[in-house]
């Protein structure tokens, strides 16, 4: 073993397997078990700001895709790790992580954890080795596109490659935005919420004018929702004004289970299936399945 669970992982026990074979059954059920078409897709998940749920988003987003038989990478760009703890694990002295991709030069496939909690949910985990990783590659020829180089041998061996960016604007989010075919941005419901978006946006348009033209926006997602408070609707409206169309119609609410989660190095969908915030990120991965490649490129006319 290449690597440890933080703690046994539920799906060696018997109810649990029965709440994620419920899970899947509510996907596959929809008739969404199968990605519309054959490309593989690449979804940069980021914003600047910290606490907005982006690797709350990878986790879930993903481990709700591979219990849909959807062949599923996870990526851990965020020195905190916070991605890979959430799913269980924690760096051991023979593990090879996205340090040794980027900084070191191995292959991505050197680095994969296979079938990390479900048998479709693949993980290339982080390091807080990576802090200084920015800095080590900033003389590297196009140093832009360093993981791009690296995750295009991988891509058909999945149907999604899901990047947890760290919270800024630096060198890693922005290989993942060259690498990427598209950016998934998670809002949070509170105030303040759109403020600073204007940087992620500038920084796409840079990135699709002289790195990669087709990079588009995925779609921008909700959280912590409370459809109680006037802010949460406020913000809501807001989004959608701003944003339009490419606004989920899947929310993700404020839930104590999705916040214990990651203490058990488990998804939700195997800490508590049956919670609300379980049914957010299930509703979320029908969307993105249903939504498939190829949707128009909206950052440029973003104001």
């Amino acid at each position: 073993m290449h690597y440890r669970f933080l703690h046994q992982p539920s799906c060696y026990f018997p109810f649990a397997r029965l709440r994620v074979y419920s899970a899947s059954h509510l996907l596959c059920g929809a008739g969404l078990s199968k990605y519309p078409g054959d490309m593989s897709r690449v979804i940069a998940i980021a914003n600047q700001k910290g606490g907005v749920g982006k690797t709350t988003t990878a986790i879930n987003l993903g481990a709700s895709l591979a219990v849909a038989e959807q062949r599923t990478l996870i990526v851990d760009t965020d020195p905190q790790a916070n991605a890979s703890s959430g799913l269980g694990i924690r760096p051991g002295e023979d593990l090879r992580t996205v340090y040794d991709v980027i900084v070191e030069g191995y292959s991505a496939a050197e680095t994969i954890l296979r079938e990390v909690q479900f048998p479709c949910l693949d993980l290339i985990p982080s390091t807080r080795d990576l802090v200084g990783a920015e800095i080590e590659i900033v003389e590297a020829h196009e140093r832009e596109h360093i993981l791009r180089r690296a995750l295009e041998p991988i891509r058909d061996h999945y149907d999604f490659i899901l990047v947890d960016c760290p919270p800024s604007l630096g060198l890693l989010t922005l290989n993942t935005l060259v690498a990427a075919d598209s950016v998934l941005i998670p809002i949070q419901c509170e105030f303040y919420a759109l403020e600073g978006l204007s940087r992620l946006l500038n920084t796409v348009r840079v990135v699709q004018k002289g790195l990669n033209p087709t990079l588009e926006i995925e779609g921008v997602l909700l959280t912590m929702y409370d459809r109680r408070l006037n802010l949460s609707r406020q913000v809501a409206d807001e989004a959608r004004e701003y944003f339009g169309g490419k606004v989920y119609g899947s929310t993700i609410p404020r839930n104590v289970a999705l916040a214990e989660a990651p203490s058990f190095g488990q998804p939700i969908i195997q800490y508590d299936v049956l919670s609300t915030g379980a049914r957010g990120y299930l509703a979320l991965a029908q969307e993105v399945m249903a939504q498939g490649p190829g949707s128009p490129a909206v950052a440029g006319g973003l104001p």
